[in-house]
C-alpha cells in the first residue's frame, strides 16, 4: 500500500525538481552544484521501540535525514524539523528528544534552521535535511560491469530487534553490539561525499539490503548479481540466527535502517577509494536481482520493512513478526 500511496501522488505532481522523484532526495541544479533536499518522518508507535531513549529517538531524526543527503554524495547543509505533540506527552521525554537532536546537529556538524510544533495523536517528528555536491549520485546510475559494495556490516539492527522483541538471552557483549546498531545507528556522511568522485550508484540502506538492491538495478535498468559468501555479516547476527532457527542471509537482507550505503563502482576504479567497504556482487546487462548462496543461484526475494503492510506496524516478512 505504500508504493501504492507513492504513485498515486507522484502522477498528480506535475511540477519536480531536475531530479525526478523516486530517489533518497530530490535535487535542484545551483550553478555548477546541486542543492540536495529530502525529508523522512518518524512516527513513536511504528518507529520507536520501547527499549529507545528519548535522546536516541532525538538523534535518531536527524541520522535518518542526513544518511539520505549522503546516499546523493552530498554534503549536509542544514536540518529543519516539524514536531507533532501529544496532549498528555510529558515534558521530560520532549527535552530527551531535544537533547538528541543538539547532540546529533553536533555530531553531524549541521546548524538547525527551522523548526515548528503542533498538536497531534502521537509523537511525530518530520525531518528535512539539505545538502550540496558537485557530482550527484543516484539509484539509476548503477552501469554494466560496475562492482556492487557496502559500507560497514549488516544485519544487526533486525537482530537486535528480534533480541528484543522474543526477550533472547544473549551474553551482554552480543546485546550491546547489536543494539549499538538498532538504537544507535549512524550516517555514513563522510563516505558519501567521498563515493560523489567515483561512484556510480549509491542508496542508503533504510528499508532492507534486498529492497535496496531491487531499487537499485530497477531504476539503472541493470541485473545485480551478489555472492552470498561475501556479505559483511557480524558473529552476533549468526548468534541470534542460530537462536531462533532463521538464515542469517536472510535477517542481513531484510534488515532495515542500517544506513549503511549500497552503491556500485567501476571495477577498475574500486581501489581509489579512501573509504572501508566490502565488495558483494557485480552489475551485469539485464534485470533483476540474484544471489548465489551454496553454489545454488536464485533470485533473489524482496524482503524488508514495508509501511502500511500487514498489521498497523508494518512488516518486515512473516517470519520476523
Amino acid at each position: 500500500m505504500e508504493r501504492e500511496i507513492i504513485e498515486l501522488f507522484t502522477r498528480h505532481l506535475g511540477i519536480q525538481g531536475d531530479l525526478s522523484l523516486g530517489d533518497d532526495a530530490g535535487a535542484i541544479k545551483l550553478g555548477d552544484e546541486w542543492l540536495v533536499a529530502t525529508n523522512d518522518m518518524l512516527v513513536r508507535k511504528t518507529d520507536v521501540p520501547d527499549i529507545m531513549t528519548p535522546k536516541q529517538v532525538g538523534f535518531k531524526i536527524v541520522t535518518m535525514n542526513v544518511s539520505d543527503v549522503a546516499a546523493m554524495g552530498a554534503k549536509p547543509l542544514g536540518f529543519l524539523f516539524s514536531l507533532g505533540v501529544p496532549r498528555d506527552i510529558e515534558m521530560d521525554y520532549l527535552e530527551g528528544i531535544a537533547e538528541g537532536i543538539g547532540k546529533a546537529l553536533e555530531f553531524y556538524e549541521v546548524p538547525v534552521l527551522s523548526a515548528d510544533t503542533n498538536e497531534a495523536d502521537d509523537l511525530i517528528i518530520d525531518g528535512i535535511a539539505l545538502g550540496r555536491t558537485k557530482r550527484l549520485l543516484t539509484r539509476s546510475g548503477a552501469r554494466p560491469g560496475d562492482l556492487v559494495c557496502v559500507t560497514g556490516d549488516i544485519g544487526r539492527a533486525l537482530a537486535g530487534l528480534l533480541v528484543w522483541k522474543h526477550g533472547l538471552n544473549v551474553p551482554p557483549s552480543t546485546k550491546k553490539a547489536l543494539y549499538e546498531k538498532l538504537l544507535e545507528p549512524r550516517a555514513r556522511v563522510r563516505e558519501g561525499i567521498e563515493l560523489s568522485r567515483i561512484a556510480n550508484g549509491a542508496i542508503d540502506i533504510s528499508d532492507g539490503l534486498s529492497k535496496e538492491l531491487h531499487l537499485l538495478a530497477g531504476m539503472s535498468g541493470v541485473r545485480i548479481e551478489i555472492d552470498a559468501r561475501k556479505l559483511p555479516i557480524r558473529g552476533e547476527v549468526r548468534e541470534v540466527a542460530e537462536a531462533l532457527g532463521l538464515d542469517p542471509i536472510e535477517i542481513a537482507l531484510a534488515s532495515g535502517e542500517e544506513f549503511e550505503l549500497v552503491f556500485t563502482v567501476p571495477e577498475g576504479r574500486a581501489d581509489d577509494l579512501r573509504m572501508e567497504f566490502t565488495v558483494i556482487g557485480r552489475v551485469e546487462r539485464g534485470d533483476g536481482v540474484y544471489i548465489t548462496t551454496d553454489g545454488k543461484r536464485q533470485e533473489m526475494p524482496v524482503l524488508g520493512w514495508e509501511h502500511l503492510g500487514r498489521g498497523a506496524k508494518g512488516t518486515y516478512r512473516e517470519m520476523f513478526r
